[in-house]
C-alpha cells in the first residue's frame, strides 16, 4: 500500500503517540525525582510539571487507542485537542526565542519574588543570595552566606537564562511540528477505509 495506505498511517500514528507517552512519563518521573531528592522544593513547580505530564499522557493514550481501533470519536477529539496544544506551544516557544534581555530580567525577578521556596532552591544550588543585592540581615540558604562571600543570584541566573530559553524554545518548536504532523495524520487516517472491514463501509 505504501506510506499512504491505511496500515502505514495507523502505525505512524501509533508510533507518534507512543513517543508522547514516553515523554509524558519522563516529565512525571523527572519532577518526582527532583522533589524526592530535594532538588526542587516548590510544590507549584513540581505539581505544574506533573500536571502537564499527566495531561499529555491521557491525550497520547486517547490518540493511541483511537488509532488502534480506528475510533472516529476518539480520533476527532484527539485531533482537536492536539491542534489546541500546537497553537499554545508554538506561541510559547516563539515567545521564548523572541524575548530580549530586559524582558528576561523582569520575568526572572517576578518569578523570584513570587516563591520563597524557589528562592531557597536557587540560593542553595547556585551558592548565591538575593536577586540584585546581598544584605547582611537577610536569610539565605547558601553555603557562602556565613562567610559573607556571596554574590547576587540575578547575575548568575541571567548568564544561563538566555541559553535555557533558546533550548526550551527549540525543543518546543520541534514538538509543535510533530503535533501538527499528528493532526494532519489523524485527519487523513480518519477518512481512510479499513481494508479488514466491509469494503463498502467508509469508516
Amino acid at each position: 500500500m505504501g506510506c499512504a495506505g491505511f496500515t502505514c498511517s495507523k502505525h505512524s500514528l501509533c508510533a507518534l503517540n507512543i513517543l508522547y507517552v514516553m515523554v509524558s512519563l519522563l516529565m512525571i518521573g523527572i519532577a518526582a525525582w527532583g522533589k524526592w531528592f530535594g532538588l526542587v522544593s516548590s510544590f507549584q513547580v513540581v505539581g505544574g510539571i506533573i500536571g502537564v505530564g499527566v495531561f499529555l499522557f491521557f491525550v497520547a493514550l486517547a490518540g493511541l487507542i483511537g488509532a488502534m481501533k480506528h475510533h472516529q470519536v476518539l480520533l476527532f477529539f484527539y485531533m482537536i485537542i492536539l491542534f489546541m496544544v500546537f497553537i499554545v506551544q508554538i506561541s510559547v516557544s516563539s515567545a521564548c526565542l523572541a524575548i530580549n534581555k530586559d524582558q528576561q530580567e523582569h520575568l526572572l525577578e517576578v518569578g523570584w519574588n513570587n516563591s520563597q521556596a524557589t528562592q531557597g532552591d536557587v540560593e542553595k544550588n547556585l551558592n548565591c543570595c538575593g536577586f540584585r543585592h546581598v544584605e547582611v540581615n537577610m536569610t539565605c540558604d547558601a553555603a557562602c552566606f556565613p562567610n559573607h562571600s556571596c554574590t547576587p543570584c540575578g547575575d548568575k541566573i541571567q548568564k544561563h537564562a538566555g541559553e535555557v530559553l533558546r533550548f526550551v524554545g527549540g525543543i518546543g518548536l520541534f514538538f509543535s511540528f510533530t503535533e501538527i504532523l499528528g493532526v494532519w495524520q489523524t485527519y487523513r487516517y480518519r477518512n481512510q477505509k479499513d481494508p479488514r472491514a466491509n469494503p463498502s463501509a467508509f469508516l
